[in-house]
Protein backbone atom coordinates (compact mmCIF):
# COMPACT_ATOMS: atom_id res chain seq x y z
CA UNK A 1 0.00 0.00 0.00
CA UNK A 2 2.86 2.19 0.73
CA UNK A 3 4.37 1.43 -2.40
CA UNK A 4 1.12 2.22 -4.18
CA UNK A 5 1.11 6.44 -2.63
CA UNK A 6 4.35 6.56 -3.38
CA UNK A 7 3.84 5.66 -7.12
CA UNK A 8 0.96 8.20 -7.04
CA UNK A 9 2.55 10.85 -5.61
CA UNK A 10 5.60 10.80 -7.58
CA UNK A 11 3.20 10.82 -10.75
CA UNK A 12 1.26 13.69 -9.60
CA UNK A 13 4.51 15.96 -9.17
CA UNK A 14 5.69 14.75 -12.73
CA UNK A 15 2.09 16.42 -14.22
CA UNK A 16 2.66 19.47 -12.39
CA UNK A 17 3.98 21.72 -14.74
CA UNK A 18 6.51 24.12 -12.45
CA UNK A 19 6.85 27.46 -12.75
CA UNK A 20 10.15 28.18 -13.38
CA UNK A 21 9.81 32.00 -12.18
CA UNK A 22 12.73 33.32 -10.20
CA UNK A 23 12.07 33.78 -6.41
CA UNK A 24 12.72 36.66 -4.87
CA UNK A 25 15.61 37.61 -2.36
CA UNK A 26 14.95 35.79 1.15
CA UNK A 27 11.67 34.04 0.17
CA UNK A 28 11.46 29.83 -1.04
CA UNK A 29 8.66 28.58 -2.82
CA UNK A 30 6.21 25.94 -1.90
CA UNK A 31 3.43 23.94 -3.72
CA UNK A 32 -0.25 23.05 -2.03
CA UNK A 33 -1.66 19.96 -3.01
CA UNK A 34 -4.17 21.64 -5.81
CA UNK A 35 -0.72 22.73 -7.77
CA UNK A 36 -1.13 26.61 -6.53
CA UNK A 37 2.38 28.55 -6.00
CA UNK A 38 3.03 30.27 -3.06
CA UNK A 39 6.09 32.44 -2.05
CA UNK A 40 6.84 32.21 1.23
CA UNK A 41 9.08 34.84 3.22
CA UNK A 42 11.91 32.79 4.80
CA UNK A 43 11.06 34.27 8.15
CA UNK A 44 7.88 32.26 8.29
CA UNK A 45 9.92 29.03 8.94
CA UNK A 46 10.04 30.68 12.83
CA UNK A 47 6.25 29.94 12.66
CA UNK A 48 4.91 26.71 14.32
CA UNK A 49 2.56 26.28 10.88
CA UNK A 50 4.93 26.10 9.05
CA UNK A 51 7.57 24.02 11.14
CA UNK A 52 4.83 21.22 10.81
CA UNK A 53 3.31 21.58 7.62
CA UNK A 54 7.16 21.01 6.25
CA UNK A 55 7.54 17.89 8.62
CA UNK A 56 4.04 16.74 7.55
CA UNK A 57 5.21 16.94 3.73
CA UNK A 58 7.87 15.08 4.78
CA UNK A 59 6.30 12.36 6.47
CA UNK A 60 3.97 12.22 3.08
CA UNK A 61 6.04 13.13 0.53
CA UNK A 62 9.53 12.14 1.59
CA UNK A 63 12.44 14.37 1.55
CA UNK A 64 13.07 15.58 -2.07
CA UNK A 65 16.55 16.60 -3.41
CA UNK A 66 15.69 18.15 -6.77
CA UNK A 67 12.25 20.07 -7.89
CA UNK A 68 9.57 21.78 -5.66
CA UNK A 69 8.18 21.67 -2.03
CA UNK A 70 5.00 20.06 -1.82
CA UNK A 71 2.65 20.15 1.32
CA UNK A 72 0.14 18.15 2.22
CA UNK A 73 -2.68 21.05 1.92
CA UNK A 74 -4.77 22.72 -0.32
CA UNK A 75 -4.75 26.84 -1.44
CA UNK A 76 -7.07 27.72 0.79
CA UNK A 77 -5.88 25.92 3.70
CA UNK A 78 -2.49 27.87 2.93
CA UNK A 79 -3.80 31.47 2.44
CA UNK A 80 -5.98 30.92 5.78
CA UNK A 81 -2.12 29.61 7.52
CA UNK A 82 -0.29 32.57 5.97
CA UNK A 83 -3.00 35.17 7.18
CA UNK A 84 -2.60 34.13 10.52
CA UNK A 85 1.62 34.46 10.35
CA UNK A 86 1.09 38.03 9.00
CA UNK A 87 -1.37 39.17 12.34
CA UNK A 88 0.58 37.07 14.65
CA UNK A 89 -1.44 34.80 16.03
CA UNK A 90 -1.48 34.00 19.51
CA UNK A 91 0.61 29.93 19.46
CA UNK A 92 -2.12 27.92 20.71
CA UNK A 93 -4.37 29.17 17.46
CA UNK A 94 -1.65 28.06 15.52
CA UNK A 95 -1.66 25.17 16.72
CA UNK A 96 -5.26 24.32 16.98
CA UNK A 97 -4.73 25.79 13.00
CA UNK A 98 -2.20 22.58 12.62
CA UNK A 99 -4.56 19.67 14.42
CA UNK A 100 -7.03 20.66 12.21
CA UNK A 101 -5.36 19.92 9.31
CA UNK A 102 -3.95 16.90 11.03
CA UNK A 103 -7.26 15.75 11.82
CA UNK A 104 -8.53 16.25 8.12
CA UNK A 105 -5.26 13.89 6.90
CA UNK A 106 -5.98 11.29 8.99
CA UNK A 107 -9.70 11.17 8.35
CA UNK A 108 -9.46 11.58 4.79
CA UNK A 109 -6.65 8.39 5.24
CA UNK A 110 -9.01 6.00 7.43
CA UNK A 111 -12.02 6.83 4.86
CA UNK A 112 -9.23 6.11 1.88
CA UNK A 113 -8.34 2.52 3.32
CA UNK A 114 -12.37 1.85 4.68
CA UNK A 115 -13.00 2.06 0.51
CA UNK A 116 -10.58 0.11 -0.23
CA UNK A 117 -10.85 -2.65 2.75
CA UNK A 118 -15.13 -2.60 1.52
CA UNK A 119 -14.07 -2.78 -2.30
CA UNK A 120 -11.46 -5.86 -1.00
CA UNK A 121 -14.21 -7.62 0.95
CA UNK A 122 -16.59 -7.19 -1.82
CA UNK A 123 -14.12 -8.66 -4.60
CA UNK A 124 -13.24 -11.59 -2.22
CA UNK A 125 -17.17 -12.16 -1.95
CA UNK A 126 -18.13 -13.58 -5.22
Amino acid sequence: MVRKWQKLTAARRRRISWSRQVTEKGHFVVYTSDEKRFMIPLTYLKSEIFTELLKMAEEEFGVVSSGPIMLPCDSIFMEYAISMIQRNVAEDLEKALIMSLATCRHSSLSNNYQVQTNQQLFICSF
